[in-house]
């Protein structure tokens, strides 16, 4: 997991005003985190190591903290991924219903394996746990979006209109 930037990290005055106006809601200023990991994931495309510590000192925690929860939840990137990050849910109802025949099919609909980046920047493809969405399965997550019910044929239906877009 590459973790390092050379991008210094920091929120402009008025994100800063938005978490402190955040934190008021809560008794304790980590009940926040993921609304702080969200900020420095949208204003800078992943969240570095440099970012963790910065979350932490923000809100008062430890960076293993700030690391743990980032780590955990697949919608937080510690690397940059592509325009579209294809999201692959392999938990044991998208398993039983093909998603590995569906991560081999994109793998080679892109001419790449899972945790690599197309040349072009446009793809990314992930393996991840549990979408949440086991009465659809199989489940692909698409940066926020989700496609459900999935068979080889409508992911290389997919792949093709996100290429032309």
């Amino acid at each position: 997991m590459k973790l390092e930037s050379t991008v210094e990290v920091q929120f402009s005055e008025q994100e800063l005003q938005t978490i402190e106006n955040l934190k008021t809601r809560y008794l304790k200023p980590d009940s926040v985190i993921l609304e702080v990991l969200y900020l420095l994931q949208e204003k800078y495309g992943y969240i570095t190591r440099e970012g963790m510590k910065y979350a932490a000192d923000l809100l008062g925690i430890t960076e293993e903290h700030v690391l743990g929860v980032v780590t955990f939840y697949s919608m937080f990137n510690t690397q940059p991924v592509g325009k579209y990050h294809l999201q692959v849910c392999t938990n044991v109802s998208c398993m039983l219903k093909g998603a590995y025949s569906l991560l081999k099919k994109i793998e080679s609909e892109l001419n790449i394996k899972k945790g690599e980046t197309t040349p072009d920047g446009l793809f990314t493809i992930s393996e991840v746990e549990c979408l949440g969405s086991c009465g659809t399965a199989p489940v692909i997550q698409i940066n926020e979006d989700y496609y459900e019910d999935l068979n080889e044929e409508k992911v290389t239906q997919i792949i093709k209109e996100l290429k032309n877009r």
